[in-house]
This record gives C-alpha cells, structure tokens and sequence, in this order.
C-alpha cells in the first residue's frame, strides 16, 4: 500500500468526544478530510471530583495516530486542540500531582468571593480581558490552593490539556498562547503572563512555560512514540484552544460577519485587532481570548448544545461522568408531571418533537450557572420556568423548544450588545462545528438575528487546526487563502 506523507493530521478532542483527521490540499487547491479515528471524552469520579481521564485520551491520541499509517498516511505534521481552562500540574520528575479536574466540577463553588476579596474583578478584567466564568483557571488555581496547596507548592510545571498531550509526545513543554489566554492569567496586552495578577494570587510564576504563538514546531515526536505510530513526524501547536482553531475556519464574505462556533458551547463573537477591556463590556460579560496572528476573538461564552446534549442523555439513562448517579430527580410537588416515551432519544427525535411544540414559548437564562452541571438537566430547566412564572414544559417535545426558543434568543441578545460595544453593525451569522448541521436551530437564529444565517463546514474545528499547520508548512501563504480554499471546498449552507 502506498503510503501519502504529503497531509497533515488534527487530534481534536472535545468535552464530548475526540478525533483524528487527515488533512490534505489537492491539486487544485482545495483541500479534502478523511476522519481516522473517533472516541468518547467520558469523566470520571475520582477525588470527589470529576476528572478527565487525560491517560485514556493519550492513548487514544497514539492509537489514532498509528491508525493513519494503517490507512495509507504518515502526516508530516500533527497539531492537538482541545476546550480551554483546564490544566496538570508536574513535579519535578514529570508526574502529575493529583487530577485533572474538569471545568463542570463543583470546587470552585464560593471562589468568586474569594477572589475579589484579593484582586477587584474589574482590575483582573482590565489585565487579563477574560469573562467571569466559574471554571475560569484562576478560580481553579484559587480552590485546588485551599483543598491541596501541597499541589500547588511542589508544581514545577504548568500545562493545560493540549499543552501535556503534546509534551507526552515531544517531551517539549510549552503553553501555546490561544489556551492560555483563557486562564484570565495572562495580560491581555502584552500576551504574556500577568506577573501581577500572578503575585497578587499567590500563584508561583517559576510553573508556567514560555508563551508559544500558533504555528511553532514543538519538535519530533521521540522514538518511543515514532515506534508506536509507525513513522517520524512533528507536532505543530494549533490554535491549541479548540474555539481559536474553529473561528480559523469561518469561511465570512464580509468584515461585518459574527462568527458563532456551535458545540457543547456556543461561542459568540467576532474578531478583534485588539482586546476591549472597559467597564462596559465587563459587565456584559464579553470576552478577549487570544487568536492566531494576534488576533482577538470578542465572544461571549454560550452554554450551547450542552443543554440538548445533557437533556438526550437523561432521556436516555446515560451520565456525562463515570460512576455519577444518572437517575432524574422527582419532580417536586408545585410542578406539573413530565412525561416522555421510553424509547432510544436520537437528536433528530429531539428536533421533531421540538417543531410539533412550535407555540410553546417559556425561555430561561441559558448562561445561568444553574445550568453547568446538574443533577438533573430536565428538572433545572422546569424549575427555572416555574420561577419566572412560566408554562412549565410537560413533554419533551414543550422541554426542547424552550432550549431551542433560549439559545436563539441569546443570540440576539448577544449581538445586539456586540454592536453596541463595537460601534458595528452586523450583516450575517457564520455557523462552524457539529451544531451548523441543526436545520431548525438556524431556522429559529436568523428569524431572532434578522440576518442570514451561513451554516458549515461542520468540522470546523479540525479545520482551523490544520489549517495553521498548512501555512506553517508554506501549503498555503496566509490565512485568508485557507479561508478562501475552506469557502471552495466544502458545503456551506444559507438560512434567511
């Protein structure tokens, strides 16, 4: 079998689930993916905490990899993205001190208290650009302090999820800089770490890397690894934050286009010269997170698909960690009965039960961080109807349109306060990632935007992160011919 070395390979991994895709550009300049190898994201329960699993997603990584070379590829570059946020501490021999604990876990329950009786939120906002998020690195920082300061104390290294995946292969340690803009521990200005904050936190500065821009060669993989795969390559850092690597490959026709990356969250906004950091925009909870070029990607964080993906799993007795109780909570006695079929909740089931409810119209407050991880999604979601006096939904199909109705909503939202913010008037929605590919979502978002809607590629983040290796490798000259090539080769759907 003949074997291709003239591609590159994405390991994208999200909250959900992780691949690896091959990436090649063909004659005609467009470029082309196939899909190698797919795995869940399962967390576990271990500490009291939930906890990614970074051993299995490592040996899912290698496994993938090596599965290239059993399909005809041996990549001459790989890039790793991952979600932001969450990150591994080492010690001096290179283990790991403790769990990766995951963003949704409960420890940073009351930290926001904690921090502001240090630091102000409006100065850390003006240092570091970030939204205030409960999962945010520094709160993280702030609880894993309190309940294991021994951690924390005998930490030589820090690396978010990306960052470790890649130094398990290379043995480089880097922090690529779009991951690390999200830890609101880096100046928004300078891209470096925010030596005040850090000092004002008591967060030792000696455990973070030098900062590492999209498109550095972070070296060969080591021997033990090109065994294991089957062939030598090198790992390129991406846009190592999975929403930087999906912005990358919004295929926008114009400078006035909002870019909405659809997964487990929803992620708003446009991208920036520079960051916006005033007090108005703090309050409306806007985001500055670092992208490729120095760009700034302006966003707000939505909770996105989550909301759907957590409603189908309960529907379906399946947990979204290991060993965590999966069972619905009773309902309590001031709200109406919940009934639904006991049968096998497909999306598409999801979306047909939705449009049968179309005048159901009670909404929450889909950023509500009552919604991050509960118990029982379904309940939380009836009981925040029940709360602001609303119909309570009784069915799945009343349950799902109240989802559909409030994210599309909080577009609206959103970008009317972009533009308030910006001074921009906005022409069109771009739609990258799994989430383009729900017709009715689109639907229900260019009637409460009131501009079109342009839905595709769905892989977007695999995109962007080849992408970035693409031009690394002089594949293509800048971005904007990659987006140009992105526009030509795949589907790109209009909703108005």
């Amino acid at each position: 079998m003949e074997i291709k070395t003239n591609c590159y390979a994405a390991v994208d991994i999200g909250a959900s689930s992780g691949r690896v895709v091959i990436g090649e550009v063909t004659p005609q300049g467009t470029i082309e993916l196939t899909e190698i190898h797919r795995f869940d994201n399962i967390q576990k329960r271990s500490g009291g905490h939930d906890c990614w699993d970074v051993d299995m997603l490592f040996r899912e990584t290698v496994a993938g990899l090596a599965k290239c070379k059993e399909a005809g590829y041996a990549p001459k570059t790989v890039g790793i993205d991952t979600w932001a946020v969450d990150f591994v501490l080492l010690d001096a021999e290179d283990n790991m001190l403790g769990d990766a604990v995951a963003y949704r876990d409960e420890r940073t329950s009351g930290m926001y208290a904690v921090a502001d009786a240090i630091v102000s939120p409006d100065e850390v906002y003006r240092h570091t650009g970030i939204q205030r998020q409960p999962f945010n690195t520094i709160y993280q920082l702030l609880a894993l302090q309190r309940e294991h300061p021994e951690q924390i104390e005998n930490a030589e290294t820090f690396l978010m999820i990306p960052d470790y995946l890649a130094f398990l292969l290379t043995g480089t340690k880097a922090n690529e800089y779009t991951n690390a803009s999200t830890t609101c521990l880096m100046n928004a200005r300078t891209q470096q770490w925010d030596e005040t904050i850090l000092e004002a936190f008591g967060i030792p500065r000696s455990m973070f890397c030098d900062v590492v821009m999209p498109g550095t060669d972070l070296g060969a993989v080591t021997a033990e690894i090109e065994e294991k795969i089957g062939y030598p390559t090198h790992i390129i850092a991406p846009a190592t934050h999975d929403t930087g690597s999906a912005y990358l490959a919004v295929p926008a026709r114009d400078a006035d286009a909002v870019f909405l990356s659809s997964g487990t969250w929803s992620l708003l906004g446009v991208e920036n010269e520079g960051p916006i950091t005033s007090d108005a925009s703090r309050f409306q909870n806007f985001t500055n997170e670092g992208g490729f070029e120095l760009r700034f990607r302006f966003l707000k964080n939505i909770m996105g698909l989550w909301m759907i993906q957590s409603i189908r799993r309960e529907l379906n007795g399946v947990s979204y960690v290991e060993g965590k109780d999966t069972h619905q909570q009773a309902n309590e006695d001031e709200l109406p009965p919940f009934t639904h079929e006991a049968i096998e909740w497909g999306f598409p089931d999801l979306i047909a039960h939705a449009k049968e409810a179309g005048d159901f119209e009670a909404h929450v407050n889909v950023n509500d961080d009552r919604f991050l991880a509960p118990d029982s999604m379904i309940d939380e979601i009836r009981r925040a109807c029940f709360e602001t006096g609303q119909d309570v939904p009784q069915t799945v199909g009343q349950l799902m349109r109240c989802v559909y109705v409030s994210l599309s909503s909080c577009y609206a939202e959103s970008i009317a306060e972009m533009a308030s913010l910006t001074g921009r008037t906005y022409t069109s929605i771009n739609i990258v990632g799994g989430g383009c590919q729900d017709a009715y979502l689109n639907e229900l978002t260019t009637r409460a935007c009131g501009i079109p809607v342009f839905a595709g590629p769905v892989e977007g983040t695999s995109l962007g992160n080849l992408a970035v290796q693409m031009i690394a490798d002089g594949a293509f000259p800048d971005l904007q011919s990659v987006r140009d090539a992105i526009a030509t080769s795949f589907d790109v759907k209009r909703f108005e």
